[in-house]
């Protein structure tokens, strides 16, 4: 079988970096959803000049190419690629009161160029210098 044999498909919490409020708000989301999703897929989009964007969503599917963190509350799914990219993101979860609560992702590499824009580049195609 090759290459898939040799695939990670089981993640810990040294791989996905997520607070303990990030923690408490997927378990308690992962508990409003049921039986219904599988999961919470984290993907990562973009590039260029803002970087990377990361997100999350509700999964029903698990792929081939996904690895799996087990929290035992709640299961996050990952692709090859976006795990990637999660090196030295942190997930954390800011609730700033008044309705204004959301997931962020820290990335503890930006001051590298990691993540964050450039400013005055005025595109997308990565060109930043």
């Amino acid at each position: 079988m090759g290459a898939a044999g040799s695939f990670n498909s089981v993640l810990s919490a040294a791989d996905i970096n997520i607070s303990e409020a990030a923690g408490e708000k997927l378990s308690e989301l992962f508990a409003e959803v049921g039986d219904e999703m599988d999961a919470i897929r984290i993907f990562v989009s973009g590039g260029g000049c803002s970087g990377m964007s990361y997100g999350m969503t509700f999964s029903d599917e698990k792929t081939p190419y996904d690895s799996v963190l087990d929290s035992g509350d709640y299961k996050v799914y990952v692709d090859s690629v976006a795990l990637n990219y999660m090196r030295g993101v942190e997930i954390d979860f800011i609730d700033k009161g008044m309705g204004e609560a959301s997931f962020v992702f820290n990335n503890v590499f930006a001051a590298t160029g990691g993540s964050g824009g450039c400013g005055s580049c005025g595109s997308s195609s990565g060109g930043c210098r």
